[in-house]
């Protein structure tokens, strides 16, 4: 394993070991419930938008650590920035994960997000990392729940 991917595995074994912004939220003007039948994965999202930023956003929920590990990078990353950001950060990792390899994001521009790049390997693992980011665009989008059979 090269050096990066030890790092990696450590981003994610870190976020699920202390998951930031964890907690259900009161008072959201957002909020919806991702599921993952294949594994059973469960996340609700919860935002506080005001105007056209995230001021605050938080997840709770039981899942695999690659989910939860998502979740908690997804939260540190969006929190305090405009909307469109989340929108083209959500295409950005939707694309890393799900995109043919000519179309990857830059890696670099992605921070700590691209941990997740290696789990496009394990088609089954995809939906885990991807079920937080479509409840955030179920969210933002109106919509209360989502699942990944939906893909």
């Amino acid at each position: 394993m090269s050096d990066l991917d030890d790092l990696y595995q450590e981003i994610i074994l870190d976020h699920n070991r202390r998951p930031r912004n964890y907690r259900p939220m009161t008072g959201a003007t957002h909020h919806a419930d991702g599921h993952n039948p294949l594994c059973g994965d469960e996340v609700t999202v919860f935002l506080h938008v005001d105007g056209d930023v995230i001021t605050d956003i938080t997840f709770d929920g039981q899942g695999c650590a690659i989910s939860k590990a998502s979740a908690s990078l997804m939260t540190t990353r969006i929190k305090g920035r405009s909307l469109g950001y989340a929108r083209e950060l959500l295409d950005e990792v939707r694309t890393m994960m799900t995109g043919r390899e000519e179309e990857q994001p830059d890696l670099e521009k992605l921070g700590d997000l691209a941990a997740l790049a290696g789990v496009r390997k394990f088609a089954v693992r995809v939906k885990c990392a991807t079920l937080p980011w479509h409840t955030l665009e179920a969210a933002l989008a109106g919509q209360q729940r989502v699942t990944t059979e939906e893909e």
